[in-house]
């Protein structure tokens, strides 16, 4: 299972800081309010109808066509509406961000090896660069990137240093958000419920499949005995 009260402080966290830049294009808002989800509630009767979902997708303001004159609006959110994009197109995108298209968070920890730990350590494992490494304008040097830094190493060529170069600037610092159950917002902490978020996003209905596969487990090992 996933920690309901981090999915909630990893949504803030995308929401107030991620959300600026990246996309979640394939995450509905009434995903949210699904059973394991970061604003579960089972009271209510659906996760469309569930308070806290409604409450957010109202915030956000989605592109539309107006039914009667065809003109294009931008509308308050339902729950079925998926995550807007911060970025009319994939150009807009890349031009605001030196040439490098900011990725969709969708299914990102199943995308990179390693998963939620790869996002945690690539947001948290900042450093500076060694003297000896050449950066071009718009990189950052982040060692937890995939990359080869032999071409831009002028230094002992037995110690080049592990990662890659990486478009995005380092874009949590401490007390960044205000967590509303009252959890210092560290880079460590924030990192580690981003991730979290980002890592329940990739595979929303994990823990219902898994806690479904224990049930079928133990009905076998029953069936099983008798047989």
């Amino acid at each position: 299972t996933h920690d309901q009260a981090q999915l909630q402080r990893g949504y803030k966290v995308y929401r107030e800081v991620c959300s600026a830049c990246h996309s979640m294009d394939l995450l509905s808002f009434r995903t949210l309010g699904e059973r394991g989800g970061p604003f579960y509630d089972p009271s209510a009767p659906s996760a469309a109808e569930n308070r806290f979902v409604r409450a957010i997708a109202a915030e956000a303001q989605i592109a539309d066509i107006d039914t009667e004159t065809g003109e294009p609006i931008m509308r308050p959110g339902i729950a079925a509406d998926r995550f807007p994009n911060p970025w009319p197109n994939r150009t807009a995108g890349a031009a605001a961000n030196g040439g490098a298209y900011p990725p969709d968070l969708s299914v990102m920890a199943k995308a990179r090896k390693d998963g939620s730990n790869y996002i945690y350590s690539l947001l948290s494992g900042y450093v500076d660069p060694p003297a000896e490494l050449r950066i071009g304008p718009g990189q950052y040097y982040n060692p937890y990137m995939m990359g080869d830094m032999t071409p831009f190493w002028d230094g002992d060529p037995d110690k080049v240093p592990y990662g890659g170069f990486i478009a995005m600037p380092p874009v949590l610092s401490d007390g960044q958000v205000t967590y509303d159950d009252g959890t210092e917002a560290t880079v460590d902490q924030m990192s580690k419920d981003v991730a979290a978020f980002i890592t329940w996003a990739s595979d929303p209905r994990a823990v219902e499949r898994k806690q479904t596969g224990m049930g079928v487990l133990a009905f076998l090992a029953i069936f099983g005995g008798l047989t």
